[in-house]
Protein backbone atom coordinates (compact mmCIF):
# COMPACT_ATOMS: atom_id res chain seq x y z
CA UNK A 1 0.00 0.00 0.00
CA UNK A 2 2.78 2.53 0.56
CA UNK A 3 3.62 2.04 -3.17
CA UNK A 4 0.36 3.23 -4.07
CA UNK A 5 0.70 6.49 -1.69
CA UNK A 6 3.68 7.24 -3.19
CA UNK A 7 2.03 7.05 -6.88
CA UNK A 8 -0.91 9.15 -5.64
CA UNK A 9 1.83 12.07 -4.01
CA UNK A 10 1.95 14.78 -6.56
CA UNK A 11 -1.58 14.47 -7.14
CA UNK A 12 -3.27 14.19 -3.82
CA UNK A 13 -1.35 13.60 -0.57
CA UNK A 14 -1.45 14.41 2.98
CA UNK A 15 -0.04 17.60 3.41
CA UNK A 16 1.55 17.51 6.82
CA UNK A 17 3.07 13.88 5.62
CA UNK A 18 3.94 15.64 1.98
CA UNK A 19 5.90 18.11 4.03
CA UNK A 20 7.87 16.20 6.23
CA UNK A 21 8.75 13.69 3.39
CA UNK A 22 9.98 16.75 1.65
CA UNK A 23 7.70 16.26 -1.75
CA UNK A 24 6.51 19.71 -1.15
CA UNK A 25 7.37 22.79 0.97
CA UNK A 26 4.82 24.78 2.45
CA UNK A 27 4.77 27.48 0.34
CA UNK A 28 4.44 24.99 -2.36
CA UNK A 29 1.31 23.43 -0.17
CA UNK A 30 -0.30 26.64 0.12
CA UNK A 31 0.18 27.86 -4.00
CA UNK A 32 -0.39 25.05 -5.74
CA UNK A 33 -2.80 22.80 -3.63
CA UNK A 34 -6.16 22.74 -3.08
CA UNK A 35 -7.79 20.71 0.42
CA UNK A 36 -9.91 18.16 -0.14
CA UNK A 37 -10.40 17.08 3.42
CA UNK A 38 -9.03 17.85 6.69
CA UNK A 39 -5.35 17.45 6.29
CA UNK A 40 -5.68 16.05 2.35
CA UNK A 41 -5.15 18.03 -0.72
CA UNK A 42 -4.73 17.76 -4.49
CA UNK A 43 -2.75 19.57 -7.16
CA UNK A 44 -4.76 22.71 -8.27
CA UNK A 45 -3.65 22.49 -12.34
CA UNK A 46 -5.97 18.64 -11.92
CA UNK A 47 -9.57 17.84 -12.59
CA UNK A 48 -10.49 15.89 -9.57
CA UNK A 49 -12.20 13.00 -9.97
CA UNK A 50 -14.35 10.51 -8.33
CA UNK A 51 -11.21 7.73 -7.83
CA UNK A 52 -9.06 10.88 -6.36
CA UNK A 53 -11.56 11.66 -4.06
CA UNK A 54 -11.88 8.36 -2.94
CA UNK A 55 -7.88 7.74 -2.41
CA UNK A 56 -8.34 11.79 -0.91
CA UNK A 57 -11.15 10.17 2.48
CA UNK A 58 -8.97 7.15 2.70
CA UNK A 59 -6.14 9.19 3.49
CA UNK A 60 -7.78 11.51 5.95
CA UNK A 61 -9.27 8.08 8.08
CA UNK A 62 -5.14 7.51 8.11
CA UNK A 63 -5.45 4.62 5.86
CA UNK A 64 -7.67 2.71 7.91
CA UNK A 65 -10.62 2.71 6.44
CA UNK A 66 -12.25 1.13 3.34
CA UNK A 67 -14.46 2.70 0.53
CA UNK A 68 -17.77 1.36 0.62
CA UNK A 69 -21.11 3.04 -0.44
CA UNK A 70 -22.03 4.58 -3.93
CA UNK A 71 -18.65 5.39 -4.61
CA UNK A 72 -17.27 2.23 -3.65
CA UNK A 73 -19.99 0.67 -6.81
CA UNK A 74 -18.60 3.37 -9.72
CA UNK A 75 -15.18 2.04 -8.47
CA UNK A 76 -16.29 -1.83 -9.11
CA UNK A 77 -17.73 0.52 -12.64
CA UNK A 78 -21.31 1.09 -12.06
CA UNK A 79 -22.77 3.75 -13.88
CA UNK A 80 -24.73 7.18 -12.64
CA UNK A 81 -22.37 8.00 -9.81
CA UNK A 82 -22.31 11.89 -9.52
CA UNK A 83 -18.47 12.81 -9.13
CA UNK A 84 -19.50 14.63 -5.97
CA UNK A 85 -20.76 12.11 -4.14
CA UNK A 86 -19.63 11.90 -0.66
CA UNK A 87 -17.03 8.97 -0.11
CA UNK A 88 -18.16 6.61 2.47
CA UNK A 89 -15.53 5.08 4.77
CA UNK A 90 -16.25 2.24 6.47
CA UNK A 91 -14.72 0.53 9.00
CA UNK A 92 -13.04 3.51 10.44
CA UNK A 93 -14.10 6.12 13.76
CA UNK A 94 -13.73 9.75 12.92
CA UNK A 95 -15.93 12.82 12.42
CA UNK A 96 -17.56 13.10 9.30
CA UNK A 97 -16.79 15.96 7.30
CA UNK A 98 -17.75 17.58 3.81
CA UNK A 99 -17.84 14.99 1.43
CA UNK A 100 -16.76 11.92 3.91
CA UNK A 101 -19.18 10.04 5.54
CA UNK A 102 -17.39 7.64 8.42
CA UNK A 103 -19.28 4.71 9.16
CA UNK A 104 -18.27 2.54 12.28
CA UNK A 105 -18.92 -0.89 10.97
CA UNK A 106 -17.09 -4.26 11.22
CA UNK A 107 -15.96 -5.09 7.70
CA UNK A 108 -14.63 -8.99 7.61
CA UNK A 109 -11.36 -9.17 5.96
CA UNK A 110 -13.29 -11.57 2.99
CA UNK A 111 -15.78 -8.41 2.48
CA UNK A 112 -12.62 -6.11 0.88
CA UNK A 113 -10.89 -6.13 -2.08
CA UNK A 114 -8.32 -3.64 -3.54
CA UNK A 115 -8.96 -2.15 -6.85
CA UNK A 116 -5.67 -0.13 -7.86
CA UNK A 117 -4.70 -0.56 -4.34
CA UNK A 118 -7.33 1.24 -2.68
CA UNK A 119 -8.97 -1.03 -0.29
CA UNK A 120 -12.70 -1.13 -1.43
CA UNK A 121 -15.56 -3.53 -0.04
CA UNK A 122 -16.17 -6.41 -2.11
CA UNK A 123 -19.45 -5.89 -4.90
CA UNK A 124 -21.63 -8.19 -2.57
CA UNK A 125 -20.82 -6.17 0.11
CA UNK A 126 -21.34 -3.26 -1.58
CA UNK A 127 -24.55 -4.32 -2.52
CA UNK A 128 -25.70 -5.13 1.22
CA UNK A 129 -24.47 -1.62 2.00
CA UNK A 130 -26.25 0.41 -0.95
CA UNK A 131 -29.14 -1.82 0.27
CA UNK A 132 -29.64 -0.81 3.94
CA UNK A 133 -28.10 2.58 3.90
CA UNK A 134 -30.22 4.51 1.20
CA UNK A 135 -33.93 5.94 1.05
CA UNK A 136 -35.69 2.73 -0.83
CA UNK A 137 -35.95 4.04 -3.96
CA UNK A 138 -32.36 5.43 -4.49
CA UNK A 139 -30.99 1.79 -2.90
CA UNK A 140 -32.96 -0.01 -5.74
CA UNK A 141 -31.37 2.22 -8.20
CA UNK A 142 -27.78 2.11 -7.03
CA UNK A 143 -28.10 -1.88 -6.81
CA UNK A 144 -30.03 -2.19 -10.77
CA UNK A 145 -26.56 -0.16 -11.47
CA UNK A 146 -24.44 -2.25 -9.68
CA UNK A 147 -26.21 -5.43 -11.38
CA UNK A 148 -26.33 -3.61 -14.95
CA UNK A 149 -22.23 -3.26 -14.78
CA UNK A 150 -21.66 -7.17 -13.83
CA UNK A 151 -23.78 -9.39 -12.72
CA UNK A 152 -23.94 -10.61 -9.03
CA UNK A 153 -26.29 -13.15 -6.90
CA UNK A 154 -28.48 -11.92 -4.86
CA UNK A 155 -28.45 -15.15 -2.59
CA UNK A 156 -25.31 -14.58 -2.22
CA UNK A 157 -25.97 -10.78 -1.04
CA UNK A 158 -28.60 -12.99 1.31
CA UNK A 159 -26.71 -14.99 2.90
CA UNK A 160 -24.27 -11.54 3.80
CA UNK A 161 -27.00 -10.67 5.10
CA UNK A 162 -27.44 -13.93 7.43
CA UNK A 163 -23.85 -12.72 8.62
CA UNK A 164 -25.00 -9.83 9.64
CA UNK A 165 -28.65 -10.23 11.24
CA UNK A 166 -28.24 -6.85 13.78
CA UNK A 167 -27.00 -4.57 11.25
CA UNK A 168 -29.35 -1.76 10.03
CA UNK A 169 -31.86 -1.62 7.68
CA UNK A 170 -31.40 -5.58 6.49
CA UNK A 171 -34.83 -5.69 6.51
CA UNK A 172 -35.32 -3.39 3.66
CA UNK A 173 -32.16 -5.15 1.80
CA UNK A 174 -34.08 -8.40 1.77
CA UNK A 175 -37.10 -6.43 0.52
CA UNK A 176 -35.12 -4.98 -2.14
CA UNK A 177 -33.24 -8.55 -3.46
CA UNK A 178 -35.77 -9.78 -5.25
CA UNK A 179 -36.88 -6.13 -7.26
CA UNK A 180 -32.89 -5.92 -8.68
CA UNK A 181 -33.08 -5.92 -12.43
CA UNK A 182 -29.55 -5.47 -14.36
CA UNK A 183 -32.05 -3.83 -17.21
CA UNK A 184 -32.40 -0.93 -15.64
CA UNK A 185 -31.03 1.22 -17.66
CA UNK A 186 -31.18 4.69 -16.13
CA UNK A 187 -32.24 5.72 -12.34
CA UNK A 188 -35.36 7.10 -13.57
CA UNK A 189 -36.01 3.66 -14.93
CA UNK A 190 -35.58 2.39 -11.89
CA UNK A 191 -37.59 4.99 -9.64
CA UNK A 192 -40.44 3.91 -12.45
CA UNK A 193 -40.71 0.49 -11.98
CA UNK A 194 -40.65 0.46 -8.16
CA UNK A 195 -43.55 2.81 -8.41
CA UNK A 196 -45.74 0.63 -10.78
CA UNK A 197 -44.67 -2.61 -8.11
CA UNK A 198 -45.87 -0.02 -5.35
CA UNK A 199 -49.00 0.62 -7.10
CA UNK A 200 -50.24 -3.28 -7.72
CA UNK A 201 -49.30 -3.42 -11.50
CA UNK A 202 -47.75 -6.86 -12.36
CA UNK A 203 -43.76 -6.64 -12.67
CA UNK A 204 -42.77 -5.14 -15.93
CA UNK A 205 -39.99 -6.56 -18.35
CA UNK A 206 -36.80 -4.56 -18.92
CA UNK A 207 -35.14 -4.05 -22.34
CA UNK A 208 -37.90 -5.80 -24.22
CA UNK A 209 -36.54 -6.67 -27.42
CA UNK A 210 -39.00 -5.42 -30.46
CA UNK A 211 -37.81 -8.03 -33.41
CA UNK A 212 -38.90 -7.98 -36.95
CA UNK A 213 -38.08 -11.47 -38.58
CA UNK A 214 -35.07 -12.53 -36.55
CA UNK A 215 -33.37 -8.95 -36.06
CA UNK A 216 -34.51 -6.96 -33.25
CA UNK A 217 -35.18 -3.68 -34.03
CA UNK A 218 -36.09 -1.51 -30.78
CA UNK A 219 -35.92 -2.33 -26.81
CA UNK A 220 -38.11 -1.04 -24.90
CA UNK A 221 -37.23 0.50 -21.60
CA UNK A 222 -39.72 -1.48 -19.56
CA UNK A 223 -43.43 -3.30 -20.46
CA UNK A 224 -45.16 -5.90 -20.38
CA UNK A 225 -44.64 -8.03 -24.14
CA UNK A 226 -47.68 -10.30 -23.13
CA UNK A 227 -50.07 -7.15 -23.44
CA UNK A 228 -47.93 -5.33 -26.25
CA UNK A 229 -47.60 -2.04 -23.25
CA UNK A 230 -44.50 -0.94 -22.87
CA UNK A 231 -43.55 2.51 -20.41
CA UNK A 232 -40.42 4.59 -22.00
CA UNK A 233 -38.85 7.88 -20.40
CA UNK A 234 -38.16 9.96 -22.63
CA UNK A 235 -34.86 12.20 -21.03
CA UNK A 236 -34.38 15.90 -21.73
CA UNK A 237 -31.54 15.17 -24.11
CA UNK A 238 -34.64 13.30 -26.77
CA UNK A 239 -36.26 16.91 -27.02
CA UNK A 240 -33.04 19.29 -27.03
CA UNK A 241 -31.68 17.13 -29.94
CA UNK A 242 -33.89 17.75 -32.99
CA UNK A 243 -32.45 14.92 -34.64
CA UNK A 244 -33.07 12.41 -32.11
CA UNK A 245 -36.59 13.90 -31.26
CA UNK A 246 -37.43 12.96 -34.94
CA UNK A 247 -36.01 8.96 -34.66
CA UNK A 248 -38.10 9.04 -31.74
CA UNK A 249 -41.17 9.67 -33.30
CA UNK A 250 -40.10 7.58 -36.37
CA UNK A 251 -39.96 4.66 -33.96
CA UNK A 252 -42.85 5.51 -31.97
CA UNK A 253 -44.89 5.04 -34.95
CA UNK A 254 -43.20 1.70 -36.16
CA UNK A 255 -43.93 0.36 -32.69
CA UNK A 256 -47.77 1.05 -33.00
CA UNK A 257 -48.18 0.05 -36.03
CA UNK A 258 -46.89 -3.20 -34.98
CA UNK A 259 -49.35 -3.02 -32.34
CA UNK A 260 -47.71 -1.88 -29.53
CA UNK A 261 -48.93 0.48 -26.93
CA UNK A 262 -46.72 3.05 -25.87
CA UNK A 263 -46.62 5.11 -22.33
CA UNK A 264 -44.08 8.15 -23.12
CA UNK A 265 -42.93 9.65 -19.82
CA UNK A 266 -41.00 13.14 -19.80
CA UNK A 267 -39.50 14.73 -16.77
CA UNK A 268 -42.47 17.33 -16.30
CA UNK A 269 -44.92 13.90 -15.69
CA UNK A 270 -46.75 13.66 -12.51
CA UNK A 271 -46.30 10.05 -11.36
CA UNK A 272 -50.32 9.68 -11.32
CA UNK A 273 -50.47 10.93 -14.79
CA UNK A 274 -48.54 8.36 -16.56
CA UNK A 275 -49.64 5.62 -13.98
CA UNK A 276 -53.43 6.35 -15.06
CA UNK A 277 -51.93 5.43 -18.88
CA UNK A 278 -50.44 2.42 -18.26
CA UNK A 279 -53.56 1.09 -16.15
CA UNK A 280 -55.51 2.33 -19.21
CA UNK A 281 -53.75 0.37 -21.51
CA UNK A 282 -53.36 -2.31 -20.03
CA UNK A 283 -56.87 -2.87 -18.91
CA UNK A 284 -57.77 -2.30 -22.45
CA UNK A 285 -55.78 -5.13 -23.32
CA UNK A 286 -57.10 -7.12 -21.17
CA UNK A 287 -54.95 -7.32 -17.90
CA UNK A 288 -56.36 -8.51 -14.77
CA UNK A 289 -55.12 -5.80 -12.50
CA UNK A 290 -56.37 -5.78 -9.17
CA UNK A 291 -55.07 -2.31 -7.60
CA UNK A 292 -56.22 -2.43 -4.36
CA UNK A 293 -57.66 0.75 -2.53
CA UNK A 294 -54.38 0.81 -0.16
CA UNK A 295 -52.09 0.47 -3.57
CA UNK A 296 -54.18 3.31 -5.29
CA UNK A 297 -53.68 5.56 -2.20
CA UNK A 298 -49.86 4.77 -3.30
CA UNK A 299 -50.25 6.67 -6.62
CA UNK A 300 -52.59 9.29 -5.52
CA UNK A 301 -49.68 10.54 -2.74
CA UNK A 302 -47.11 10.15 -5.34
CA UNK A 303 -49.27 12.99 -7.44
Amino acid sequence: MAGDTIRAMGRVILGGEAVRAGVVTRHELRRSYTSLYRGVFIRNDVAVTLRDRAIGAWLATGRKGVIAGAVASALHGAPWVDPAEPVEVASVKSLPQDGLIPRAERIRDDEVTRIGGLPVTTRLRTAFDLGRHLDRGEALARLDALMWNQRFDVDDVARLADRHPRARGVTQLRELLPLIDAGAASPRESAMRLRLLDCGFPRAETQIPVVVGSRPVAFLDLGWSQYGVAVEYDGDHHRKDRRQYVKDIERLRMLEQMGWIVIRVIAEDKPDQWLARAEAALRQRGCPLDLRDVQRAVRTAAA
